[in-house]
């Protein structure tokens, strides 16, 4: 643990036994109980913390072209939107002609937008946890 875990763990180590010794020994083990439980629940989260951190540090070593596997080149995602565009302008431009067109390609668009804002939002947390800015501040 780092200089910030240690204190903020002696904090709570020393409020909890402060309060078992004034609760006397009838609520010791209640105390204790609760403390090694936070403690419990803090080493959890640093552990998933690390164990995001390498899991993303190997998926980088294994990615021959140094782009994320979730996008970039490597996403299927827009080619089987693209396969599907065909179709879909048959039928809208087929029943609706130049509207029923458009509004299949909007959806085309609006899908592959919301597809991307997505991706992008899940790297940004990938590289936030990877580069130990993680929410517990427990690194």
């Amino acid at each position: 643990m780092q200089q910030y875990g240690d204190s903020e763990l002696k904090k709570d180590l020393h409020a909890a036994v402060r309060t078992a010794q004034e609760l006397g020994p009838d609520y010791e083990s209640e105390v204790l109980d609760g403390f090694l439980s936070r403690l419990d629940s803090r080493l959890d989260a640093s552990i998933a913390v690390r164990v995001q951190r390498e899991l993303g540090r190997r998926q980088g070593e294994g990615d021959d072209t140094g782009r994320n596997r979730r996008g970039g080149f490597g996403s299927r995602f827009q080619y089987f939107s693209l396969a599907l565009a065909i179709p879909l302008s048959a039928i809208g431009g087929g029943t609706n002609g130049l509207p029923g067109l458009i509004t299949a390609w909007l959806g085309i668009v609006g899908v592959n937008v919301a597809h991307s804002l997505t991706e992008t939002a899940a790297r940004r947390r990938e590289e936030r946890l990877a580069a130990g800015r993680g929410r517990d501040g427990w690194d």
